[in-house]
């Protein structure tokens, strides 16, 4: 075998030739010279047509190229310029290297790689690069395997939520496959023209066929839902709807706690205060001294036992499901507006406005726990990132982590 042909298998150059190898002293590394093959050259790198030279560009480039051994190396090649009729003038496609990379792909794909399987500094760190450059890097390789895979396809059941990723109320919204639990799509921002930004990449077709979306009561989503894809059945996720009731119960307790203070009852007023926790939690989980101040409770203030037993009589409705929980919704909705408790009814309120929704996960028994434990994951992924400046190279990372779109390592 011929050694230039020898050093590119080294170097991992495909559709190109090498014309000659040296050693850079100043920098110590490996610069191989070479030139894609005929028909590779003088294509658009969008397109990929063929179209006329328009000039030498900026002379010659180099793109770095995984390391060999401990040294590192670089390619070397021409960088003309030529006029696409769609794009106009560009630098010409290079067949080992993206558009308007100063790396080779099978570096850029490691980086990748090794970006979703290990945080962000050991990998600057290995590769002997920026850490900011790594974002980029993960964006280039996001936005390709992106184009080149088809993510929103047999899409019938999505759930949809926000999770934080940065201090300053920085958010991004996501969408989850509930059939396969993949991540679809993900997106800056937490309001209603993010979520459409989803339904503009779905199309119209396809968001004809979603039979089912689950996600949190917020207005703006279940707006959007409504609007591109009438034909879907919201489904409130019923941890949220539980919150509502427990914030209730809470408000029930600081309104008695604030009555037998000021009536000076300071003693029992300290055990009500302390009966916090005691109260939101599951029957099935209190400690024994938590069950005993529940017990105390019922014994020494009906009011506040009362939206305890409220509390607990919703989560029994999302323990039924079906046709029997939605019966039970009912009663538990007539109970909550005659309970005399100003929080209780306000809560009830709430619940009859979201009725068809919560309705609708009780009948289809779809939650939001899947994309809930999903979130639980990024906000992992972001700190194992941790440098990422802005949501782009985050959203990257996970469609590679939690989409399977991670490319594979090269040459395996």
């Amino acid at each position: 075998m011929r050694a230039l042909k020898v050093w590119r298998r080294l170097l991992g150059v495909e559709g190109a030739a090498v014309e000659d190898v040296n050693f850079d002293e100043e920098r110590e590394a490996v610069v191989a010279s070479v030139r894609p093959k005929r028909d590779l050259r003088n294509r658009c790198p969008h397109c990929r047509r063929r179209c006329g030279g328009y000039d030498a560009g900026d002379g010659r480039r180099q793109w770095r190229v995984l390391d060999l051994g401990v040294t590192r190396a670089y390619l070397e090649a021409d960088a003309p310029r030529v006029w696409c009729p769609e794009h106009g003038v560009v630098v010409a496609m290079v067949p080992w290297a993206r558009h308007d990379s100063g790396f080779t792909r099978d570096f850029e794909d490691e980086i990748a790689w090794l970006a979703t399987h290990t945080d962000k500094t050991s990998v600057s760190g290995l590769m002997r690069i920026a850490w900011r450059t790594v974002g980029r890097i993960l964006e280039r390789v996001g936005d390709e395997v992106a184009a080149r895979v088809d993510r929103y396809a047999n899409l019938r059941r999505i759930g949809i939520d926000e999770v934080s990723y940065r201090k300053g109320h920085r958010y991004i919204t996501v969408v989850v496959d509930h059939d396969s639990g993949r991540l679809v799509w993900a997106y800056p921002g937490k309001d209603d023209a993010a979520l459409e930004a989803f339904f503009d990449a779905l199309g119209p077709e396809r968001a004809h066929r979603i039979e089912l979306v689950s996600c949190d009561a917020a207005a703006g989503y279940q707006a959007v839902v409504r609007r591109r894809c009438p034909q879907a059945s919201v489904c409130i996720d019923p941890f949220h709807v539980v919150s509502w009731v427990t914030d209730a119960l809470d408000g029930v307790r600081r309104q008695v706690w604030n009555e037998l203070r000021k009536g000076g009852h300071a003693a029992l007023a300290r055990t009500l205060k302390r009966a916090r926790f005691a109260l939101w939690k599951n029957p099935e989980d209190l400690t024994e001294g938590q069950a005993r101040k529940v017990s105390f409770i019922a014994r020494a203030n009906r009011p506040l036992y009362r939206a305890y037993l409220l509390k607990e009589q919703l989560r029994e409705v999302f323990k039924l499901r079906g046709d029997r929980g939605v019966e039970l919704l009912d009663a538990w909705l007539a109970w909550a507006c005659r309970s005399r408790l100003p929080s209780m009814v306000e809560a009830g309120r709430k619940i009859r406005r979201h009725r068809d929704g919560i309705v609708a996960a009780l009948r289809h028994g779809l939650t939001n726990a899947r994309v809930e434990a999903l979130n639980t994951r990024l906000r992992l992924l972001t700190r194992l990132a941790f440098g990422f400046h802005s949501a782009a190279p985050l959203i990257a990372l996970a469609l590679f982590k939690f989409g399977g779109l991670c490319p594979g390592l090269p040459g395996r």
